[in-house]
């Protein structure tokens, strides 16, 4: 784990001593509960975070924040909660004070307490789930989900209907990472800690996972497995694998242009770069 300094370093030993006896706490554990609220509380007003990407470019899991979800489940007992005429039964409440926090939540959008929505944040119908990171002016569309720890920068467009996956487990899994200025197009799945680079486009209905290829459409070349490079577009392809039975069409994602760092794709120039490739946002 990597240094933690000061107080948070004294909680994150904590965590981490109560991790190591989980299965002998009790659900409601007054003093083990206090520890794990206060590190849910730092999640959620966004002074910690489950993972971050370093200036090198690396990504670092904080495991201890890990671990203080899962034990958080472990003490909460399931509750009855009403919310105007919803009734939800769940171990979490949700978020709240949308306003002071300078977030737009439009109405059938939720997201759990643990969860950390920057300022200007837009939320249609959608879910954003404990432990996630979503960066300013960052807008989530509907029908949208943003699972357990993922991280989201800022500026960032999720289209309708796009999927971005979570893990909490094991602790040390690195989640999905959608750096700042990137564009996920509409029913996208970013899942099992991919990731996709700064000021990024990755064209409707993609699937990205560490398992699929992510390939350069002038060379040919692989460059990554589930990892989407900085400033480029890139859609979702197939390629020819021959097997026993035949041949079969596996998935992958293409790069067909690379931008210049900083630019930024107009709705109409966007969707005219992709339909001439046979793909949209």
């Amino acid at each position: 784990m990597p240094e933690t300094p000061g107080n948070l370093g004294a909680l994150a030993a904590a965590i981490e001593d109560l991790y190591a006896r989980i299965d002998q706490l009790a659900v409601g554990d007054p003093d083990a509960s206090a520890v794990v609220d206060a590190a849910i509380d730092l999640l959620d007003r966004g002074e910690v975070r489950v993972a971050e990407v370093t200036e090198p470019g690396e990504v670092i899991v904080h495991e201890w924040l890990k671990k203080a979800i899962l034990l958080l489940f472990k003490l909460r007992a399931v509750e009855t909660m009403q919310v105007g005429p919803f009734e939800y039964a769940d171990r979490l409440p949700l978020k709240r004070n949308f306003a002071a926090a300078g977030v737009r939540v439009v109405p059938g959008a939720s997201a759990r307490w643990g969860s950390y929505l920057a300022p200007g944040v837009v939320l249609m119908p959608s879910y954003v789930n404990i432990g996630a990171y979503v960066g300013e002016q960052t807008m989530v569309d509907t029908w949208a989900t943003v699972a357990s720890c993922a991280q989201i920068g800022a500026r960032v467009h999720l289209s309708g209907g796009v999927g971005i996956g979570g893990v909490l487990e094991p602790p040390n899994a690195v989640p999905v990472v959608v750096e700042a200025d990137a564009f996920i197009g509409s029913r996208c799945m970013v899942t099992g800690g991919a990731r996709v680079g700064r000021g990024a486009v990755l064209g409707a209905g993609s699937f990205l996972d560490p398992s699929i290829p992510v390939i350069d459409a002038e060379t040919g070349e692989e460059l990554s497995r589930g990892v989407v490079p900085p400033w480029c577009v890139a859609v979702r392809a197939s390629r020819r694998r021959r097997y026993p039975g035949g041949d079969f069409y596996l998935p992958c994602v293409l790069v067909i242009k690379r931008l210049t760092e900083g630019e930024r794709h107009d709705k109409a120039a966007l969707n005219e770069l992709l339909r001439a490739h046979g793909a949209s946002t």
